[in-house]
């Protein structure tokens, strides 16, 4: 079963949302929910699955929302009691709050064991940079040194540059200072990005501590090409302890990359091939953690190699080959001439396919990625931050293209000592170890359906303008529609809302299937209901969505309690809860359907992520002004998946809801729904 995705991405703005005069310490702690209010926010949850149910002949709605309101009653005066004095208690000796300090990051990331690529790592792809030559963008170079181009050194060393350069002022206070919620949030979180690793163990990984700012690793970034890695000084070393290390310029950290490829040309050109260990980081994590093991005790040096990764400030890979997908008969192209298959290639160059993914560390929490036409795009370990925080950083390095008099044609100047080769001491072992995690990868990604849908028959103005809805909410019925109409039944459902007013927030579940939103589904597919009818559907449906989320923002969020009450369950010492021990229990939480909306993507060709699920999807989406970008995520091996079609239904519901909120028999006939 794959990882149940318990957080992922939703919309923020980088805007500051705050009062301008709190400060670090002004932060509200994550509140422990009221328990009553939680089992009624449950037991209502249940309500469709119980309705589907009965719809199928399975049981009566009414006996089966009886027995659960029973068992909610006597948890409530029972052992829930109990339950919840123990998390006030927990909360109580915790510095930050009950959540995050405790159980969040193992329950949520660090104790699954499935491989990170695809289940676990998210993925975005960036749009080309206009100012570099055309030619560059079809990977034509007078200037290919082992299948790595000019352009793409000079891209991925901008990139470097101002993403290094956001982290900076973002240290410094320059922008999103602490006295903003936004930069208190902001900035805690894009600590977590840089300098840190995963290290697998069994049973349950764990990240490491950042080295002290005056280690040497603190000022490397790592760099993997053609399977090998290397590290480069991006920092210049400082006088004294007390100094910040500075940044090195654009121009130098292109140098530094040319003579690592330069480094590469000479080996492959010797006849030597790298010994992928970065495809291990792919593998199942006890698997993984085995390898690892094995491989730190064969030599002092490997160990060194892998501390260097670890710690390094963020991570470079520099693919040889631009990955294409042979266009089909009805090439459909973008609002940018982009074609389908130049848009899905493009991902899945950022995902990994069968010829890069051992190209990859994928422990790394922040990944550049640039492929030899200058395609470029991020991917990361999801454990430290959620997505939207990475995204952040990304956008402030896209935004601004390159500047060429920054670069010139004589790259061959750099300091020899400001670049290392990270070389391993293997046995016959390791190899095969190797080979078999190779294998197993490149099952993995042919086994990803991922595409993006570019819909651009309108987009927020519209929604919010005329539909008179907020454009989330919205697109969630749209989900919903377009799941039932390829399916023919209801799954649970999953959006992220972030927690990030409160200290050390992070995300709560918005449970996205209610009853409301079923009864809108059945009255759209219902071929003798109305207009009105169903436009009136659609606005409790909405109501119900925007009243969640506002819930879920403010800490009244149900899913992160009853994590928390059952982890205080103590089953050794015999006690045990109905209400958990129910078969719907789980059923409410398997995320068939997992959501995350991320931003307005202007700079983003797309984005996406893995399903949690065989049968489900995973899908990301970005809500512009005049369209949407969706991305959608599913396996090719299941018959009850098909990311095209589930495409086609999705663009068909958009279609549909436009009409009927354009229906002169329901305008002006209802108040206006919430823009949450």
């Amino acid at each position: 079963m794959f990882r149940r995705r318990l957080s992922q991405m939703r919309s923020f703005s980088s805007s500051a949302t705050g009062s301008p005069s709190r400060s670090r310490s002004t932060l509200p702690r994550l509140p422990v929910p009221d328990l009553r209010q939680t089992l009624d926010r449950y037991l209502a949850s249940l309500e469709p699955l119980l309705l589907e149910d009965e719809r199928l002949g399975k049981s009566s709605f009414e006996s089966a929302y009886a027995l659960r309101s029973k068992w909610a009653q006597s948890f409530e005066s029972g052992i829930g009691k109990v339950l919840q004095e123990r998390l006030h208690a927990l909360d109580r000796a915790s510095s930050d709050n009950w959540l995050n300090d405790n159980f969040w990051m193992q329950k949520a990331y660090l104790e699954w064991r499935a491989p990170l690529l695809v289940n676990s790592n998210w993925w975005l792809a960036f749009h080309d940079d206009d100012l570099i030559p055309q030619s560059a963008l079809t990977g034509e170079s007078s200037d290919n040194r082992a299948g790595i181009t000019l352009w793409q050194m000079r891209r991925a060393a901008w990139l470097i540059h101002r993403m290094l350069e956001y982290k900076g002022k973002l240290d410094d206070g320059e922008i999103h200072p602490d006295t903003t919620r936004t930069g208190i949030w902001l900035r805690q979180n894009t600590q977590k990005m840089f300098n840190i690793g995963r290290i697998p163990a069994q049973f349950c990984d764990v990240i490491c501590s950042p080295p002290p700012p005056d280690s040497p690793n603190s000022r490397k970034l790592l760099i993997s090409i053609h399977n090998w890695f290397y590290a480069i000084d991006v920092y210049r070393e400082s006088d004294s302890p007390t100094d910040i290390p500075q940044l090195v310029t654009p121009r130098e950290i292109a140098a530094r990359i040319r003579t690592v490829v330069l480094d590469v040309e000479q080996r492959l050109a010797s006849g030597e091939r790298a010994l992928p260990v970065g495809v291990l980081s792919a593998d199942d994590r006890d698997t993984w953690a085995a390898n690892q093991q094995y491989l730190l005790s064969l030599h002092p040096k490997n160990r060194t190699a892998y501390q260097t990764m670890l710690s390094s400030v963020m991570a470079l890979s520099l693919d040889h080959i631009t990955y294409t997908i042979p266009p089909n008969a009805h090439q459909t192209y973008g609002p940018q001439g982009i074609s389908q298959e130049a848009l899905d290639s493009h991902l899945h160059t950022i995902r990994a396919h069968p010829l890069n993914v051992a190209n990859r560390f994928y422990d790394k929490p922040f990944t550049i990625i640039v492929d030899p036409s200058t395609h470029a795009g991020a991917t990361g370990e999801h454990a430290p931050c959620d997505a939207l925080v990475p995204s952040i950083v990304a956008e402030y390095g896209i935004i601004q293209g390159i500047d060429k008099a920054v670069f010139d044609d004589t790259l061959d100047d750099t300091d020899p000592g400001s670049w290392q080769r990270l070389d391993w001491v293997a046995d016959d072992k390791i190899r095969h170890a190797c080979d078999a995690a190779h294998a197993r990868a490149i099952k993995i990604v042919e086994d990803s359906d991922d595409s993006m849908l570019w819909f651009q028959g309108y987009g927020t103005d519209w929604i919010k303008g005329i539909a008179k809805f907020g454009p989330d909410a919205y697109i969630q019925m749209v989900l919903q529609l377009a799941w039932y109409k390829t399916r023919g039944e209801f799954t649970a459902t999953y959006e992220t809302v972030l927690t990030r007013m409160f200290k050390r927030g992070r995300t709560e579940t918005l449970r996205t299937l209610t009853r409301e939103s079923r009864e809108w589904v059945l009255e759209m597919v219902d071929p003798k209901s109305t207009a009105a009818v169903r436009y009136a559907a659609l606005q409790r449906a909405i109501k119900t969505h925007s009243r969640l989320t506002k819930e879920a923002a403010t800490g009244r969020g149900i899913d992160r309690h009853l994590l928390g009450l059952r982890l205080m369950l103590r089953t050794e010492n015999g006690e045990q809860a109905l209400l958990f021990d129910d078969e719907l229990f789980d059923r409410s939480q398997q995320w068939k359907l997992s959501t995350s909306g991320l931003s307005a993507g202007h700079l983003f060709r797309g984005t996406g992520f893995g399903a949690a699920y065989q049968d489900g999807y995973g899908i990301n989406y970005l809500a512009a002004p005049d369209m949407i970008k969706f991305g959608i995520e599913s396996k090719h091996s299941s018959p009850l998946t098909s990311t095209d079609r589930l495409k086609q239904s999705i663009v068909d519901s958009l279609y549909e809801m436009r009409i009927l909120c354009s229906s002169s028999d329901v305008a002006g006939d209802y108040p206006v729904s919430s823009h949450l």
